[in-house]
């Protein structure tokens, strides 16, 4: 037996200066946007700080919607591996929050993104936030970029074909 597709998913772009996140719902015969924003970070502020405030604006998300699933971007090489590393921190407390929120998680890479939101994992981010407006029915892509990056992972999870379960193993007789 197949599980069913979530009816709500909460979709996260991690940053330590913003994070943008996207609610979408599955209830009906295609996906809505329910809500979309950023949580933004004193730049000037020690990295601690920084998560902090993360932890607490995505938390805040995660009970105002009750999802059943959270999505976040995978992690990714990036040149520089300060960057890489800080991104990993913010990525943490994003998933201590799905974690204790009790939702199911899902990491999205950023080629499946747009593979699933485009039809093309090579895609820009202007072709991204055009089929992001295009599949949920908007006079125009969410503003800003990092909030409809968001809600383009929660499509991906959203479109994506339900993972399946495996039957608890049994224990084989000797």
């Amino acid at each position: 037996m197949s599980p069913a597709r979530p009816a709500l998913v909460v979709g996260i772009d991690p940053g330590t200066a913003v994070t943008g996140y996207g609610v979408v719902s599955c209830a009906g015969r295609a996906p809505a946007l329910v809500e979309c924003g950023v949580v933004r970070t004193p730049a000037d502020a020690p990295l601690a700080e920084r998560l902090a405030a993360i932890h607490e604006g995505i938390v805040g998300v995660l009970a105002r919607h009750r999802p059943d699933t959270v999505a976040v971007e995978g992690a990714f090489y990036a040149k520089n591996v300060r960057t890489a590393i800080v991104l990993g921190h913010a990525r943490g407390v994003i998933l201590l929050a799905a974690q204790q929120a009790g939702a199911a998680l899902r990491e999205c890479a950023p080629a499946d993104v747009k593979k699933a939101v485009t039809g093309s994992g090579a895609a820009t981010k202007a072709q991204v936030q055009f089929m992001v407006a295009r599949l949920l029915r908007l006079a125009h892509p969410p503003e800003p970029a990092d909030a409809a990056d968001g809600v383009a992972i929660a499509l991906c999870a959203a479109l994506a074909p339900p993972l399946p379960t495996l039957p608890s193993p049994r224990r084989i007789p000797r």
